[in-house]
């Protein structure tokens, strides 16, 4: 447990310091090559589990610490154990015990006994302490203060709900590849596996608990993707035919890339102005048994990369603010700040404006984020039709919801869509 505790403690941190988790993470595995995937498990539970819950947890500390706590690594060691403490099923005594041993390198002399007396003060009281921190809006929801002021105004009648749903586990669902398996045998697949599954429609699967994808029988074969029923809208919204150009922008990491070609006997342009990202696109499509070009290009400079033949369908999965996947990227809450949500709207502005003079005379566009904020979702589509009098907004079908806006529940994350039609 101690470099479990030590190395998540290490991620945090960094996270804290601005570095995006994954990255953080990825970081800790290169460096600690010999970490069995049971310490990589636990490493990445308990510094996802830090982020979601870290406002709820600062107020603890707050409560338990006489003076301010201006040492960063310490101050994420107690986040990690108060953690730990509250939500994981180790023992009490093992945690503080190695808290300790970790304090000792981190922070000054007093550290040790610091930690000891705050780890153990909690346990003392920690229903108290609890409540105490739950009755502060930061304390309850563990989001940043101006966020939850964002969502209140966006979403008066569902902001809470959208909050709690942030700080839950994300569920697992499966795309289930119906070129090679239906929902239904698959299904009988996984049971075998003793793996339970709901079907949520004839091409996904909810499991009731998640499984690492080594488990999933012929995963690697391409016989399913993990992919949230949201996210699987996209490739269904395009209305794909065989025998059409279809252009996947800013592609990686490939879900929808898999998908397109999943549904339909496509020619596929795959951009990403990241190569490393794109290199994980070709792994999805190798994995699948699928090919497409493979374009490394910024999306809002076609005149780079564009071979001047216009396209049929194209998605246009824009960068957002992410926020509609919180849950799953829960350092993507203390990470962004107020100012992103304008900058990621002129970038979506910029894209869609370069993407649209490259689609055909009755073709599709369909736009795309995973944000829950009107700004980066309506408020962008309708700014768009409103500049292109040659676009029409088209409805969705009644897999969607009319406005196109999913919000966040327990079978799903939080994205938006609006289709537009390229009139004659």
């Amino acid at each position: 447990m101690f470099m479990t505790q030590k190395l998540a403690n290490l991620g945090v941190n960094q996270v804290l310091a601005g570095k995006n988790l994954n990255d953080a993470l990825d970081l800790i595995w290169r460096n600690n090559p010999n970490l069995s995937p049971q310490q990589r498990g636990a490493i990445q539970d308990i510094s996802y589990g830090t982020l979601r819950h870290l406002g709820l947890l600062n107020q603890v500390l707050e409560q338990l610490l006489r003076a301010p706590l201006h040492e960063p690594e310490l101050r994420t060691l107690l986040q990690v154990a108060l953690f730990q403490l509250q939500f994981s099923r180790a023992a009490p005594y093992a945690i503080v015990d190695h808290a300790v041993k970790v304090s000792l390198h981190t922070g000054t002399g007093k550290a040790k006994g610091l930690v000891n007396g705050v780890l153990r003060n909690f346990l003392r009281n920690k229903e108290e302490l609890i409540q105490a921190a739950q009755r502060t809006r930061n304390g309850r929801y563990s989001h940043p203060e101006w966020w939850i002021d964002a969502m209140q105004k966006a979403w008066p009648s569902q902001w809470e709900s959208i909050l709690t749903c942030n700080n839950q586990r994300p569920p697992m669902a499966l795309r289930i590849n119906r070129r090679k398996i239906g929902v239904t045998d698959y299904r009988a697949l996984l049971s075998e596996e003793g793996i339970a599954a709901t079907p949520r429609d004839e091409n996904t699967l909810l499991l009731d608990h998640p499984v690492a994808v080594e488990r999933l029988p012929r995963f690697f074969d391409g016989w399913a993707s993990v992919q949230d029923p949201g996210a699987q809208l996209a490739a269904r919204l395009l209305d794909l035919c065989d025998g059409q150009r279809v252009l996947d922008a800013c592609a990686a990491p490939g879900g929808k890339t898999g998908h397109i070609l999943e549904l339909a006997n496509v020619d596929l342009t795959a951009l990403d102005a990241d190569s490393e990202r794109l290199s994980r696109v070709r792994q999805n499509l190798d994995r699948l048994g699928f090919d497409a070009r493979l374009i490394v290009g910024d999306a809002a400079q076609p005149a780079d990369w564009w071979d001047g033949r216009p396209f049929d369908r194209i998605l246009a999965d824009v960068p957002c603010s992410a926020s509609g996947v919180v849950r799953r990227h829960p350092d993507i809450k203390w990470l962004r700040r107020p100012a992103d949500f304008a900058n990621f709207a002129r970038q979506q502005a910029r894209i869609m404006d370069a993407l649209w003079p490259l689609l055909a005379k009755g073709g599709k566009l369909l736009y795309a984020t995973c944000s829950v904020f009107p700004a980066e979702n309506a408020e962008q589509a309708a700014a768009f039709a409103a500049r292109h009098p040659d676009a029409e907004r088209l409805g969705l079908p009644e897999s969607a919801p009319a406005n196109g806006q999913l919000l966040p529940t327990q079978e799903h994350d939080g994205f938006y869509y609006a289709l537009f039609r390229k009139v004659d």
